[in-house]
């Protein structure tokens, strides 16, 4: 749809559309390496924009410049996604990024525009409500993990990639992206995931995921140098699972995990809900969150950071340890009082 739309924007040549061909062809590709997720949302970003110009003030895109874009307009166009397309605030957000970006890119060639294009780029995100992490606990996982039936070919592939998926605490695009290359078994085995951005990170491998890993591999002959650039999850018929496939499959394996233990399985669950898991029982086994943070991905701690926020586990345990290790030997006048201990271990 882009491209057509595209198409017929450079047939009518405005500065608008002179930079968007440049932003989409040139530099996003080619300097910012931006990843195929990152191109689309701008790409989606920049058509809603182009709908609303159209519908609301009555500018055809064939006419649609640079000057068009006020700081009042921009926040016409996010308040419209609220309201009309009944966007959440992360997306309006993101929408907003996006803007900023092509923007950011439009500034260096456009001065004339300079002063409308500042007041844009003060436009600040909306803030958001605080979201609780959901996560599975371990007993949750390995419930999860035991539906596949494994004698059949379906059920191993289906066990490799849930366990794969949970064990890396790999984005569900990033595990729909891997090839059979970025997979090593020599030495300390890892698993290369490229993430946002084309960012790759090496995530070690642990010995039972090897072994899971392994099994599929050989049974579908991927274990030869020659099949390094082949997906490494994929169809009947040899495509690459795509993020709506292995959502479709993660869901179909909860939903008979519910039915047995409804206590373990929340009513949603997504594959990002598989990295929340991880993320959090590393954090609960005391692994440094900086660690974490390059197992994930994250660009910046802060973003690890909101595990050890939404776990009141830890918290608990660390005022619980605080508490030991200041009380003294001999009895403090409060040792018999019991409400008091009932508020620090509700705390």
């Amino acid at each position: 749809m882009f491209s057509l739309l595209l198409e017929h924007i450079i047939m009518k040549t405005t500065d608008f559309s002179e930079y968007i061909s440049k932003f989409f062809s040139s530099y996003l590709v080619n300097e910012r390496g931006a990843s195929k997720n990152t191109i689309s949302s701008y790409r989606d970003t920049l058509v809603q924009l182009i709908k609303f110009m159209e519908r609301v003030h009555n500018i055809n895109v064939n006419k649609l410049q640079i000057k068009h874009l006020t700081a009042e307009r921009i926040k016409e166009f996010l308040f419209w996604l609220e309201r009309e397309k009944k966007v959440s605030t992360a997306t309006r957000n993101t929408r907003l990024t996006a803007l900023h970006s092509f923007l950011k890119f439009v500034r260096y060639d456009n001065i004339d525009c300079l002063n409308e294009i500042q007041k844009i780029m003060a436009i600040k995100a909306k803030k958001t409500l605080t979201v609780t992490v959901k996560y599975l606990t371990t007993e949750g996982i390995k419930l999860l993990l035991a539906q596949p039936d494994t004698s059949t070919p379906k059920g191993r592939r289906d066990l490799a990639m849930m366990a794969l998926m949970y064990d890396s605490g790999c984005r569900v695009q990033e595990l729909a992206d891997l090839k059979v290359g970025y997979i090593s078994f020599q030495n300390n085995p890892t698993i290369k995931i490229v993430g946002k951005g084309n960012k790759a990170r090496l995530v070690p491998l642990i010995d039972a995921q090897i072994d899971i890993l392994k099994q599929y591999m050989k049974e579908h002959n991927l274990l030869t140098p020659e099949k390094n650039d082949h997906p490494l999850f994929f169809n009947s018929n040899g495509s690459k699972f795509t993020r709506q496939n292995i959502s479709y499959m993660l869901s179909n394996y909860a939903n008979r995990a519910k039915g047995l233990h409804p206590e373990l399985i929340p009513d949603t669950i997504s594959p990002h809900t598989l990295r929340h898991s991880k993320a959090m029982h590393l954090l609960q086994a005391g692994v440094n969150i900086v660690y974490i943070r390059d197992i994930l991905g994250h660009a910046t701690i802060r973003t690890t950071e909101i595990y050890a926020k939404a776990d009141s586990k830890l918290k608990r345990e660390a005022i619980e340890k605080a508490y030991v290790q200041l009380t003294p030997d001999t009895n403090a006048e409060w040792d018999n009082n019991s409400s008091l201990l009932d508020w620090l271990s509700k705390f």
